[in-house]
């Protein structure tokens, strides 16, 4: 279908909003699917925190939507950005207010707004249709936030204009899945949802289950990730739905703007270089990196890097007490940007005051910092319990520094392990085993190649640094599925 017109629905995209890899996908993947012929399109909340003036957001209309608890004033902002417009949802008390300074709070307040959010994102879809005269093919729903869409869509099949929008549900993290929001649903007056599966397994009250079930097409965000969802240690409970769905189950694996990410173009580098010159030219940034760590400089010691959320997922709990191992008796060197949950906040801070002289922690977040790590360190850790794309592991590799990583999810789809027997293999270092052993005896056999098989090392950083990533294979993987989506939902 030429030119179909697909719209992205999202709490987070970039550069406006971003907490997670949901943000990088929606604020990348519209551009990649417009060069290759589609009209895409986001919607998003206008949360306070945005800067409307530095995005150039201007207010486009305003609406009255009728709701059971009162009407509410709808306005739709807009601009483009990276050739994409984006429409951005305002109503009080949900976005838009000087309070609304967070794109995630907990649940009691995300449940409300977003459900707000799902009936805003359809009227105002009308809207646009009647005032501008565009109108979807496809909705693209992301997660539980936008999970009431395709039951909205469900509900409307019978009319003639909203029964030709297709639905798709992209699954960024199946471990959230706005549960129990039934009141919040009954309070406005949402109409109950009667599909077997639901009712059956008592998942009327879970937005993602809901998702699952009304959406005509599933995707994930990796090949790995749509298999291991289908398990219970990774379903979370709603791999029964997915097992149902295994037919319009789509693993597509996540790419990067290779443009923007790109080492030789990159302004917050020292020293630029690309793939066939980092040997000469990379080492400038790891000095760099060195000198903003308080580090010795020096080229002959491997620097383990990490940039990252602090959280359960991402496997910390592992690599801690590995890098406690490491740090007291091999020669090597750490740095972590990043921030999350208190505990491990607190533990790598200790980490970083009892190895000062080798280790230096930031907690927080600072693009520059983080782009000086992908570019100066050897080794980027990537320990994960799950990880159902990942986007650190890709920047490194562009950035030549080899991940290591646990297989899982889209860390298995994108880091080759390295063979010892082989001259020639690998982009990376991986293990399987969810102990920390195994995250220390991975970062030893690392650490063990960097020092003695120099030629290999250099090899693998090359071929990393060459590994497709872009957008461009998987938006035309996207358009394919996009286009049987509308055929289920017209045929």
């Amino acid at each position: 279908m030429s030119g179909m017109n697909v719209l992205f629905i999202a709490a987070e995209a970039a550069p406006f909003a971003k907490v997670g890899g949901m943000a990088d996908v929606v604020g990348s993947l519209p551009a990649a699917l417009i060069k290759q012929g589609a009209d895409a399109r986001v919607m998003m909340p206008l949360y306070g925190h945005i800067d409307r003036d530095r995005w150039g957001i201007s207010h486009l209309f305003t609406f009255t939507f009728p709701r059971r608890t009162g009407p509410v004033e709808v306005g739709v902002w807009t601009t483009v950005y990276d050739g994409v417009p984006f429409y951005f949802i305002q109503g009080f008390p949900f976005f838009g207010t000087p309070s609304d300074q967070s794109t995630y709070t907990s649940l009691d307040w995300d449940a409300p707004r977003f459900i707000f959010f799902c009936q805003a994102v359809m009227a105002a879809a009308w809207e646009i249709k009647e005032r501008i005269g565009w109108f979807p093919d496809v909705m693209q729903v992301n997660d539980w936030h936008t999970g009431l869409v395709p039951f909205f869509l469900h509900l409307s099949k019978a009319d003639p204009d909203w029964g030709k929008v297709a639905s798709v549900l992209s699954i960024h993290n199946m471990a959230y899945q706005g549960d129990y929001v039934g009141g919040w649903l009954w309070e406005q007056g949402i109409p109950g949802r009667d599909h077997p599966d639901l009712i059956y397994q008592n998942k009327g009250d879970n937005l993602m289950a809901m998702a699952l079930t009304y959406s005509d097409m599933i995707s994930t965000v990796s090949p790995r990730y749509a298999t291991e969802i289908q398990y219970a240690n990774m379903g979370y409970g709603l791999e029964g739905f997915v097992r149902r769905r295994v037919g319009d189950l789509y693993g597509i694996l996540n790419g990067i703007d290779t443009e923007m990410w790109d080492p030789a173009t990159d302004t917050k580098l020292v020293s630029n270089y690309h793939a066939l010159n980092f040997s000469e030219r990379r080492p400038a940034n790891k000095a760099l990196l060195q000198r903003e760590a308080g580090l010795d400089v020096r080229a002959d010691v491997p620097v383990i890097g990490v940039v990252s959320r602090l959280v359960w997922q991402k496997g910390f709990d592992l690599a801690i007490p590995a890098l406690w191992n490491l740090l007291s008796n091999t020669d090597v060197q750490f740095v972590l940007l990043g921030s999350g949950e208190d505990n491990l906040e607190a533990e790598f801070a200790r980490l970083g005051q009892a190895f000062g002289w080798r280790a230096k922690v930031w907690i927080g977040y600072n693009a520059t910092v983080a782009q000086h790590i992908y570019a100066g360190s050897d080794l980027f850790l990537m320990p994960s319990h799950f990880e159902p794309c990942g986007i650190g592991q890709m920047l490194a590799m562009r950035y030549g520094s080899l991940p290591v990583v646990r297989e899982t999810g889209g860390l298995a789809d994108t880091v080759q392990n390295y063979d010892n027997g082989s001259a020639d293999s690998g982009t990376g270092f991986v293990f399987n085993w969810e102990q920390p052993s195994a995250v220390l005896g991975t970062l030893r056999w690392a650490v063990e190649t960097f020092y003695n098989r120099k030629a290999a090392w250099a090899r693998m950083q090359q071929r990393a640094m060459q590994t497709d990533f872009s957008w461009y294979t998987s938006a035309g993987k996207y358009l394919a599925m996009y286009e049987r989506a509308i055929q289920r939902r017209r045929g």
